[in-house]
């Protein structure tokens, strides 16, 4: 049996994981992700945590198979990484990782490995090709095709998110642009639905009195039936559609993962976007399968130890 590590970076947590290559998860831990001094600390942080856990167990040297790191920006094929959040343009990162720990280490862009996890381990298991959709704070995805994850010329491949979706948008995207998917199909955007909708009737509805009017305050009002929020969370569904019909046109996924803080919505979330999703599909693609993705917050490791197979 060999054995790897799973390392999922964020900006203010490192989640790692002990994984044996049959997919078993064996520990797993977090360590605070220092980004002081342009993040300079980080390789040194991280390869001592994955030394520490060696230390822990008995296995030889020649039963790892290495580790794999997936970082918030673009990791690039000399191993240098991309990341604004961390103050990293061309950081030596992989390399700095191998000369700590005398360890094998591959990387990718988070979202990437988080749909490379879900494909190995979780909502995707048992396909050969995927697109993995993450309804967060904003829209972030992952392409699998043929077992291989597609990056692009340019390391975007996969950034569903960005898609546009309407040109009369005057409001920017955090990308710079306008109208983009994650505008409107992101529980950011899930919320901005809700108090447009608000702000544009007198309507009754249980989301004016709500504490916080968040996605799940709207998914939660819907799913009791109140009349405003089924509408907003019907847009919401529509607009996701259609993105998702744009990308399943052109890459032809066998299936389609939902994951993110939004999936937690369940299944009234699939069975609305499904609808919307079969009228905007190509006719090729209308019964490609949508699921909820299973891994949640662990998927990220999951795809760091897939990429070492």
């Amino acid at each position: 049996m060999k054995y790897g590590y799973g390392v999922d970076l964020g900006g203010t947590t490192v989640k790692m994981g002990l994984f044996a290559e049959s997919g078993a998860l064996l520990d797993k831990w977090e360590i605070d992700t220092d980004a002081t001094n342009g993040g300079v600390n980080i390789p040194t942080d991280i390869g001592k945590a994955i030394l520490a856990d060696m230390n822990k167990h008995s296995f030889a040297k020649e039963d790892y198979l290495g580790a794999g790191i997936g970082v918030p920006g673009q990791l690039w094929n000399d191993g240098t990484a991309d990341a604004v959040n961390l103050g990293w343009k061309r950081f030596p990162l992989l390399g700095r990782l191998r000369e700590i720990t005398g360890l094998r280490w591959v990387g990718d862009n988070d979202a990437n490995t988080a749909a490379m996890g879900e494909y190995w381990q979780g909502g995707g298991k048992g396909y050969q090709s995927l697109v993995f959709v993450t309804l967060g704070t904003g829209v972030g995805g992952g392409i699998i095709l043929d077992g291989k994850c597609l990056r692009g010329a340019h390391r975007a491949g996969g950034e569903i998110g960005h898609i546009p979706m309407d040109p009369t948008e005057t409001r920017l995207c955090g990308c710079g642009n306008r109208g983009c998917l994650e505008q409107y199909a992101s529980a950011t955007g899930c919320a901005r639905l809700a108090m447009d909708a608000l702000a544009g009737s007198d309507e009754p509805s249980t989301l004016r009195s709500a504490r916080k009017v968040d996605a799940r305050a709207v998914w939660d009002a819907a799913k009791a039936g109140d009349a405003l929020a089924l509408r907003v969370a019907d847009t919401f569904c529509d607009i996701l559609a259609r993105g998702l019909a744009a990308v399943t046109a052109t890459v032809d996924p066998e299936v389609v993962v939902i994951g993110g803080g939004v999936s937690r919505a369940g299944q009234p979330l699939l069975d609305m976007t499904a609808r919307h999703y079969r009228r905007y599909a190509f006719n090729a693609c209308k019964d490609t399968p949508i699921v909820l993705a299973a891994l949640g917050n662990d998927a990220g490791m999951y795809g760091c130890m897939a990429n070492l197979l």
